[in-house]
């Protein structure tokens, strides 16, 4: 059992969750070591250290702009050793093939050394996104923002700003879009078209994108405006700003619109605005059960996968593909859902749910329960899973202990997963999630899967679903079609 550990405290040090996490897992893999995190100062990263046992007296004065170190381990001289193998990762420089990279120091001066810049991606921890973004729009540049944990009054204070400057805030809480072509944050590489996307959602333009490019069709232009645009005290500012800026694209002929159910008043401002439109809509709000009426222009799709049929002007995608053969003795059983992508755990609810099957779930959705037996579809990209960590798209092994406990309980008959790639994700999520699977004994559990991306992407979807396949997961063609399977194999029909 360890019984040493080391804590230091350096100040005005910053650097995003992504590289500290990749630190603090090379550092736990040292001999000796039992235990290693590299966080900043924040009180909730704080806490989650302090929880860890990483900490000492040394933390107390550790502000939210200042790097902290906890290592714990067996013996003085490892964790000694850790403790200066991560000072050495920290000073190390980072470059490329052209040499050192250069990185700004703040945005005055990354504005000043590119002058034609137009948007500014922000990725620092949540309760500093707002402020950086807030210079990125005082110094006429668009804004995205990538970071989570964002307080929903701040965001709605810097959209009202945003649209009086006449700039687009993309984000919190949507970390996906492709502008002209260029994929930004969790986004993938997909055929240019005339398809425009709007989407409160990340996975879920992710999702449709990538099923429209699969299908021969392409993507002009995708905006994600953030989980909680359509909320009422945020009122669709981006949704708004994003109607009208494809509106006047002439790149784009058909807009679909992606969100869970809209407040009733915003609702009615976007169905308003569609309506005025010279161009077509496919309006997607996962789980609305209201059902507003629609303009002329528009039409409905319940799930992510018919609204991409809906673009592509198709009646479906065709039937589900799998290698593996399924087993029929889970007619009894539950259904276990871990996924990456939050729109994609929505949709596998809207699909549950219409089935007639009673689930729990941490999605916030009217007729569903929390988490606690029962059936269960977990979002662990949801901001009680990353507070202080990675997204699990950027590090899947997140997923791996959930994913063992399922194995482990013999009254889970099926276990459905989502396998997310493209730019920002983790480079391999399939092997990541075939290595929790090495020691899984029970023929009777169906692994279902689905694989959201392209074969453009860096990691090449039809190697993602030749990895999971190997492994005897089934691989269905879209989220929306593993649903439907993993319903069919606890005896549902959708």
């Amino acid at each position: 059992m360890s019984h040493y550990h080391a804590c230091l405290v350096r100040q005005k040090f910053y650097l995003d969750s992504v590289a500290l996490m990749r630190f603090s897992k090379s550092l736990a893999a040292m001999p000796g070591v039992d235990e290693a995190a590299m966080m900043m100062g924040t009180p909730s990263n704080i806490e989650i250290m302090s929880n860890a046992g990483l900490l000492d007296d040394s933390a107390n004065a550790a502000a939210p702009g200042d790097l902290i170190i906890g290592i714990r381990g067996a013996d003085e001289a490892s964790v000694q050793s850790a403790l200066a193998e991560s000072n050495q990762l920290l000073d190390s420089p980072t470059s490329n093939k052209a040499g050192e990279q250069w990185r700004p120091k703040s945005i005055r001066s990354a504005v000043a050394n590119n002058p034609n810049a137009n948007l500014a991606l922000i990725s620092v921890p949540g309760p500093f996104a707002i402020s950086e973004a807030r210079k990125a729009l005082r110094r006429g540049l668009h804004v995205m923002i990538f970071s989570d944990n964002v307080d929903i009054e701040k965001e709605a204070e810097l959209k009202q700003e945003a649209q009086s400057l006449g700039k687009l805030v993309m984000g919190p809480d949507c970390g996906t879009a492709i502008i002209n072509g260029v994929p930004l944050a969790f986004a993938n590489k997909v055929v240019q078209g005339d398809i425009g996307i709007i989407g409160a959602s990340g996975t879920g333009i992710q999702e449709v994108s990538c099923l429209i490019s699969q299908h021969g069709k392409g993507i002009s232009q995708a905006i994600g405006v953030g989980g909680r645009d359509l909320q009422e005290r945020v009122g669709g500012v981006s949704t708004l700003m994003a109607m009208e800026a494809l509106e006047k694209d002439k790149n784009t002929r058909h807009i679909v619109l992606i969100s869970k159910p809209p407040a009733a008043a915003v609702a009615d401002r976007v169905l308003a605005k569609a309506a005025s439109s010279t161009k077509t809509y496919t309006i997607c709000f996962l789980g609305d059960d209201q059902k507003n009426a629609l303009p002329s222009n528009c039409s409905r799709a319940n799930t992510l996968t018919e609204a991409a049929c809906d673009a592509l002007a198709i009646s479906a995608l065709g039937e589900t593909q799998t290698s593996n053969v399924l087993s029929n003795q889970n007619r009894a059983k539950l259904l276990r859902g871990l996924f990456c992508g939050g729109t994609l755990c929505t949709e596998s609810l809207v699909i549950s749910r219409q089935a007639g099957l009673a689930v729990n779930s941490n999605v916030s959705m009217q007729g569903i329960g929390n988490l606690d037996t029962g059936h269960q579809l977990i979002d662990l990209g949801a901001d009680e899973f990353t507070q202080g960590k990675p997204h699990p798209m950027i590090e899947p092994s997140i997923r791996n202990d959930a994913v063992m406990a399922a194995l482990t309980d013999d009254s889970i008959g099926v276990l459905l997963v989502d396998v997310v790639i493209g730019f920002g994700a983790h480079a391999d999520p399939a092997s990541q999630l075939v290595s929790s699977l090495v020691h899984n004994t029970r023929a009777d559990l169906n692994i279902i899967a689905s694989v959201t991306g392209t074969d453009d992407d860096p990691q090449q979807r039809a190697r993602q679903i030749a990895i999971l396949r190997k492994a005897g997961i089934a691989v269905a063609a879209s989220n929306a079609q593993a649903t439907e399977l993993a319903l069919e194999c606890i005896g549902v029909s959708n």
